[in-house]
């Protein structure tokens, strides 16, 4: 019986590869996207805390220095929050365009699988046909024969 060779099977397994890479992309990305709303969500609390805290000093008896302090802390921590919304949104349009190779990629992939399966199809039309022929064949073979005997 005959072997089925896909002829661009190379290129098949090259986009798997492909695939793979941008799989490993995508899971960086999303990994970082996670990490930088980390840090967003812990500079949140800091900045609660220090609110918390500007709260305290300003009941009972009243620290001028302490409270600056815990006012210049929440001045930079404003500073800070913002800086990490932009590294968030960056991280995010980061994960975004990987989502988005990826799933360019995996299409392509697709296609090329879609192409084997049609190319293993027509494989197995052309076996049907040759064994179809061969059956033919057999049966004219085996009638003219008969036919001669009966003569």
């Amino acid at each position: 019986m005959a072997k089925f060779v896909y002829r661009m099977q190379n290129i098949l397994e090259l986009k798997q590869k492909i695939e793979e890479q941008e799989k490993a992309n995508f899971g960086m990305a999303t990994a970082r996207f996670n990490q930088e709303q980390d840090k967003l969500r812990q500079l949140m609390i800091k900045q609660a805390a220090y609110e918390r805290q500007l709260k305290e000093l300003s009941i009972g008896n009243i620290d001028i220095k302490a409270i600056k302090t815990c006012k210049s802390a929440i001045t930079s921590m404003k500073v800070a929050l913002r800086d990490q919304m932009i590294e968030v949104s960056k991280a995010q349009k980061a994960m975004e365009n990987a989502r988005k190779k990826l799933n360019a990629v995996m299409m392509e992939r697709k296609m090329h699988e879609k192409l084997r399966e049609h190319a293993f199809e027509e494989f197995l039309d052309e076996l049907d046909r040759e064994e179809s022929k061969i059956t033919d064949e057999l049966v004219s073979y085996t009638y003219f024969n008969t036919e001669k005997e009966d003569e």
